[in-house]
């Protein structure tokens, strides 16, 4: 280095000023800048809590609002094989039933276990809160004796005369194991029926129409409080518009399901009771609203659909008010009313 430049380099120094700190205040900015990093990282794991959550919930409304088995990859499997074929003439994609943008995760893996845990989630919730419900339901509706204990499952099933009746329309030959009487799958149960009663001459009277099956249905989609009156149609506030979820399930196929394994003596949730499968037992039920034989029975569902839509939410009547009957309630009466003395006001001027 040259002469010049060491003479700059001093000179430059030493009209550098040093401004005279106390230990205090360099400590304060030093604890102010640490402050500021830990605000950015905490609002960083906030932000990934709430991509957390938000895969999550969309894992529990796979189970409630798309299917009660089918697993996560092979949804999306079949949603990709959808969105590439064009030729496959599928109106609904599994995308457009739950949304969410893969493409935004960079750890897939860990996304998917966030969607199972979801799901499993949704699942182990709606098993456990009808496993405590369903017994007090039972006991008010059969009146058995003795009474469903809602602490002890192992007395379920068919060792108890109120459930061994809901589960088939043949308790005793089943408990006594005569020859012929197997509970699998292919036989409606008989807590599906209003009643609980069958008629063998026309299956499809009543079934899906029992109370437990709205109870249930409020209990999981609504509230448990709401299962508690199921007389009549709905309260008459039609939310079915507002509440997607249910919504989404208001044929109540998962709840069927579901209602079968809480009146069971199973402890844990299992895809197979003995001789009865439950996953085929959903695809029956699917297929029994989405596949019907023909114009007859597709009108029965339509019309077993709406009868669901006002039993669980009710019907809105304000389609069914005149211009008169609006005109005298008091919101449009005081609008009238402000009206006459403004009018009043300004012919008196």
């Amino acid at each position: 280095m040259s002469q010049v430049e060491d003479n700059l380099q001093s000179a430059s120094a030493s009209s550098t000023v040093v401004v005279p700190t106390s230990d205090n205040a360099r400590q304060r900015r030093k604890i102010a800048d640490l402050e500021e990093k830990l605000q950015v990282l905490e609002s960083g794991q906030a932000v990934k809590k709430r991509e957390i959550n938000y895969i999550m919930s969309q894992g529990r409304a796979i189970r409630r609002m798309v299917t009660l088995f089918d697993g996560i990859e092979d949804l999306i499997s079949e949603n990709d094989r959808r969105c590439d074929n064009e030729d496959d003439d599928h109106d609904v994609t599994v995308e457009s039933v739950f949304y969410l943008d893969i493409t935004r995760h960079d750890d897939y893996t860990h996304m998917l276990k966030k969607l199972r845990q979801g799901a499993d989630g949704a699942r182990g919730d709606d098993t456990s809160k009808l496993k405590s419900l369903v017994p007090d339901w039972v006991n008010r509706e059969l009146k058995p004796n003795p009474l469903v204990d809602p602490e002890d499952k192992f007395c379920r099933g068919f060792t108890n005369d109120a459930c061994g009746r809901l589960l088939s329309a043949n308790r005793a030959g089943i408990r006594d194991r005569v020859d012929g009487y197997v509970v699998t799958e292919m036989s409606w149960p008989a807590f599906l029926y209003a009643g609980y009663t069958a008629d063998q001459d026309n299956l499809e009277e009543g079934l899906f129409k029992s109370k437990l099956l709205v109870q249930a249905f409020k209990a999981i989609f609504t509230s448990p409080s709401s299962a508690k009156e199921v007389a009549g149609d709905g309260d008459g506030a039609n939310i079915i518009e507002n509440n997607r979820r249910a919504k989404k399930d208001f044929s109540g196929k998962k709840v069927k399901t579901h209602l079968r394994f809480a009146l069971s003596s199973v402890t844990s949730w299992r895809s197979i009771d003995g001789d009865f499968d439950y996953i085929q037992f959903w695809y029956i039920i699917v297929d029994f609203f989405e596949r019907p034989p023909g114009r007859v029975a597709q009108r029965n569902v339509d019309r077993l659909l709406a009868w669901w839509t006002r039993k669980v939410f009710g019907a809105s009547q304000r389609a069914e008010l005149s211009d008169t009957a609006k005109a005298k309630m008091s919101v449009n009466a005081l609008t009238l009313q402000r009206a006459r003395l403004d009018d009043a006001q300004f012919d008196s001027e």
